[in-house]
């Protein structure tokens, strides 16, 4: 079987990534003759680390010929579907999804978080191309309200789960050797922090200072900035604990989904504005703290029964370090958990929904 999978690969994104990686271990289980060509920024980079066939996001001739020789394309997973983060992203996932089309295809859109959508235009090529697949699941009840909204309703549609929710735990050890080789010892509490550059950054990068400092200070706790997307989480690391004192640790290297993952399993608590670093907490069993810049942080947290901590703008050094104190000294609760494997089951349904479309049923 021949699959096409669009999305945003090979950049170096951890959560992007470790979506493709989840997304390629279900399939392949619930396929045994398996064939993929992943659309990426960085086809060499792709093939090496996910073990498939890549070709380059702007090579439209072999993007055409990959997809007319499928049996199905899927868009996703992540927010594609979107036009705040990116204006012009939207009209490129959107064309892919058209040459499908044209050419027959099957298409599913796999897991996504859609909108926000914004423009009259954006609103009219939504509406006339995504009503024309086969198969759409989404990974939240929002992206469920904005296709309502897009009057999106002509194909099937299933409110599943992000396909990292699919991925299994991994063992500590690979985490423990980095943080040996970082000279980090797991003698005290470790506290993950995953965050990333944005709007009202500067005041944010300060109020969280602050915070891991009263943290750090309070329960003599390391901080340890984890990088999901390479290199650029790096700098925002290198920026804010510029700012502190003492105890903290930036993890300068690009890590793959198994060492992120491990990694994250060695925290004791994980504070993100990365939506899949909360994600990778929640896969491993650690409890966790979101701080918001997009919809799809709140619709996740939502799914589990959680809050975010504020947005950028507006959270402040106290609510961070008063929030991450309470949920060290509290127990995880048991709802999060089965809310959790839930989840989990829904995102292991995305690929059993793609290999029935594929086989025609």
């Amino acid at each position: 079987m021949k699959i096409v999978i669009s999305g945003y690969y090979g950049s170096k994104n951890g959560g992007d990534e470790a979506m493709l990686a989840a997304m390629l271990e279900v399939l392949r289980e619930e396929i045994s003759d398996l064939q993929v060509t992943i659309i990426s920024l960085n086809p060499e980079y792709t093939k090496q680390r996910h073990n498939v066939d890549a070709v380059k996001w702007l090579d439209i001739y072999n993007i055409i010929k990959k997809i007319r020789a499928a049996d199905l394309l899927i868009s996703g997973g992540g927010s594609l579907l979107q036009n705040v983060t990116s204006g012009r992203s939207l009209y490129y996932y959107l064309a892919i999804i058209f040459f499908a089309l044209i050419f027959g295809r099957r298409v599913m859109l796999y897991a996504q978080g859609i909108g926000p959508i914004r423009g009259v235009l954006a609103h009219k090529l939504m509406n006339l191309i995504v009503n024309r697949v086969d198969l759409i699941t989404v990974r939240d009840r929002g992206s469920l309200e904005e296709l309502s909204r897009l009057e999106i309703n002509r194909p099937k549609i299933f409110c599943t789960a992000d396909p990292v929710l699919a991925i299994k735990p991994v063992p500590l050890e690979l985490g423990e050797k980095i943080l040996s080789r970082h000279s980090i010892a797991r003698d005290g509490k470790l506290v993950g922090v995953a965050i990333r550059h944005w709007i009202d950054w500067e005041k944010f990068q300060h109020e969280l200072a602050t915070a891991l400092d009263k943290i750090s200070d309070k329960i003599n706790a390391k901080i340890i900035f984890i990088p999901m997307k390479f290199p650029e989480d790096i700098t925002a690391a290198q920026e804010t604990a510029a700012l502190m004192k003492k105890n903290f640790s930036v993890l300068d290297e690009e890590f793959s989904t198994q060492e992120i993952l491990s990694l994250v399993g060695c925290m004791d608590i994980l504070i993100g504005v990365r939506l899949h670093a909360l994600i990778f907490a929640g896969v491993m069993n650690i409890p966790m703290l979101g701080i918001s810049y997009d919809p799809k942080i709140e619709r996740f947290l939502d799914s589990i029964g959680e809050k975010p901590l504020g947005n950028l703008s507006d959270v402040t050094a106290d609510k961070i370090f008063d929030a991450t104190l309470k949920k060290l000294s509290t127990h995880k609760n048991s709802r999060d958990d089965k809310l959790l494997k839930e989840l989990g089951e829904l995102a292991r349904k995305n690929a059993k929904l793609a290999v029935a479309l594929a086989e025609g049923n």
